[in-house]
């Protein structure tokens, strides 16, 4: 597979998407673009989001039509002024648990580009069709691949609830799972591992909604905040032929974590890319980020774990 060519835009013309609410790829200071182009509206602080999340909902009920749809566009102005930057893992912890508070409610999880590296047949290579792709432990390769990913432990633990059946746990659902390795490389795509399919699975949601991912904590390149992509399914076969996606999504890992991972051998790059980077800066997380900053648990020396409840 031929290597794709390096050219972005400036972080000036990125955010000044994302003013305009334009979808912006995740990856463009990799010099790649992605077709997803589905708008959406985002948080902007947990302190303003629910209430606000609340206060348009009631609007809708109140007014409907015509009279609704001008009572949003107000809302939507008053929210542009605000943004919240979690700095360390007890904010981040805050974010979550409001999340989850929304998540109760009929607020979905932010639909997001997958990125120039999906590997779900939308921009050529289709792994979820091959056999082996259903695990959990995704630090090896499998089939004609052999390499491990090497890094810091990470379990990633998502679940899975219907907003649209009073947030009850999405059973049977299935969700596709993907990010970097260590040297910020994607398997399938980046040409030292084009080989590898590692980093890469999908897992069935239990009668609970969860599914669970054993990984390595992924780095941090340039223009990207550390994260995780993830695709929902409304089941396993339909996750296995690539068909009627429910969410493309990414979740967002704390900086206080993200820091001390980075400090350990093998991440040195992530170290500069993450001190470049913000939350506020982001490509993807710039717009709002609450309902996608996993809770992350544990240690360097034991592993750590990566919870997120994903409302659809």
């Amino acid at each position: 597979m031929s290597k794709i060519a390096s050219a972005g835009p400036t972080q000036d013309d990125v955010r000044a998407q994302a003013r305009r609410g334009k979808p912006t790829d995740h990856d463009q200071s990799h010099g790649h673009s992605h077709d997803e182009h589905e708008e959406h509206e985002h948080d902007l602080g947990l302190s303003h989001d629910l209430p606000t999340l609340l206060n348009r909902r009631r609007l809708l009920t109140f007014l409907g039509g015509a009279g609704a749809a001008a009572a949003l566009a107000a809302c939507g102005s008053s929210d542009a002024t605000t943004t919240t930057t979690p700095s360390s893992s007890a904010t981040a912890a805050t974010a979550t648990t409001a999340a989850d508070a929304a998540a109760t409610t009929d607020t979905e999880i932010p639909e997001e580009t997958a990125g120039p590296y999906p590997g779900d047949g939308s921009n050529g290579v289709n792994v979820l069709t091959e056999s082996g792709i259903v695990r959990s432990d995704l630090t090896k390769s499998f089939g004609t691949g052999s390499a491990v990913a090497e890094g810091i432990p990470l379990t990633v633990k998502l679940k899975v609830i219907d907003v649209s059946n009073d947030g009850k746990a999405l059973a049977g659902s299935a969700v596709y799972l993907w990010h970097c390795n260590i040297a910020g490389e994607y398997s399938l795509y980046s040409e030292a591992i084009v080989n590898e399919n590692y980093l890469r699975g999908v897992q069935e949601a239990d009668a609970d909604g969860f599914v669970t991912f054993t990984s390595i904590y992924p780095a941090a390149y340039s223009g990207r905040w550390p994260h995780i992509h993830f695709e929902v399914y409304p089941s396993l076969a339909e996750a296995t032929t690539a068909s009627s996606k429910l969410r493309t999504s990414q979740l967002a890992l704390p900086e206080d974590i993200s820091k001390a991972v980075y400090a350990t051998t093998g991440y040195e790059a992530s170290v500069q890319n993450l001190a470049q980077t913000s939350l506020a800066s982001d490509m993807v997380f710039s717009d709002g980020y609450s309902l996608q900053m996993a809770k992350v648990t544990g240690s360097v020396t034991d592993g750590y774990t990566a919870t997120l409840t994903v409302p659809v």
